[in-house]
């Protein structure tokens, strides 16, 4: 399966407001640039009709350019080869492709082959989400990582301590990469899973929920996490805008979480919610 690839320019505070619109229309993952932002969906779900009726929605607001290709699945490693830079997160995480060095001295290092999931750290919620990891203590608990993408945040957790992490996405090449970037990294406790929350009926209570998705998604199975997730213990939410916290927030209080703190960064936001 193919991805397309919408680039948008739009000055920042309407680009914000496209970024929600094209969520609607099915796109899930978005990588914010200096000129706008690209979006990315699936190729057997892009509607051409629905990018240009949102688009004209906007005319006369702001200056708006847009166009889209195909990322093909074979040219996706060369893509991410000519553009996947190594990164550090908090002075103590490294993100790295395996054609990178590693750094020295680091505390944690991730290796991380994208090939067509999405999270390399690069993204703000990525880093945002593990900046928040990295200040919970994952030693010897079970983890549970809603829209794993890479596995980056199942990876981490792994190097954190936790003894188990079930790592779940509704894509099969992104279950299949987080598979990959686990064992490239060594963790061979963390399961990766094909799904939605459909596939934790039954399981066992998670010490930790990691859930980097979207607002609706987020919206729409926060009752699912939560009755995965025994009093006293946090669940870490991203892939949304800091207007958006409000929602989550609400939404979060019908299943007994509560807000404790939360990250932005060029307004995308974590927070850690904590089980009553």
């Amino acid at each position: 399966m193919d991805f397309v690839e919408l680039r948008v320019q739009a000055p920042r505070e309407l680009a914000d407001i496209l970024v929600a619109e094209l969520a609607e229309v099915g796109y899930d993952t978005f990588e914010d640039n200096d000129e706008g932002f690209c979006a990315y969906m699936g190729e057997e779900t892009f509607n051409q009709d629905d990018v240009a009726e949102i688009m004209a929605r906007y005319e006369g607001i702001g200056e708006i350019e847009y166009s889209h290709r195909i990322i093909t699945r074979q040219n996706w490693n060369a893509e991410w080869e000519k553009n996947f830079q190594p990164l550090v997160i908090a002075d103590r995480v490294s993100v790295r492709a395996p054609f990178h060095p590693k750094p020295e001295p680091i505390e944690y290092d991730i290796v991380i082959m994208p090939r067509m999931s999405f999270g390399t750290g690069h993204h703000e919620t990525t880093a945002l989400m593990i900046e928040n990891q990295l200040a919970i203590d994952h030693q010897g608990k079970r983890v549970l990582d809603m829209g794993c993408g890479t596995g980056i945040l199942a990876i981490m957790a792994a190097q954190l301590g936790a003894r188990e992490v079930l790592a779940v996405d509704v894509e099969p090449w992104t279950v299949e990469n987080a598979a990959d970037n686990a064992a490239e990294n060594n963790c061979t406790n963390i399961e990766c899973r094909l799904g939605g929350v459909e596939v934790l009926a039954g399981e066992a209570p998670f010490d930790i929920i990691l859930a980097n998705i979207n607002r609706n998604v987020l919206l729409e199975d926060m009752h699912a996490y939560a009755a995965l997730l025994p009093a006293g213990h946090p669940i870490l939410f991203s892939g949304f805008y800091q207007e958006d916290l409000a929602k989550i927030d609400a939404e979060a209080q019908k299943h007994g979480l509560v807000f404790q703190s939360h990250r932005t960064k060029n307004n995308w936001v974590s927070a850690i919610f904590i089980k009553q």
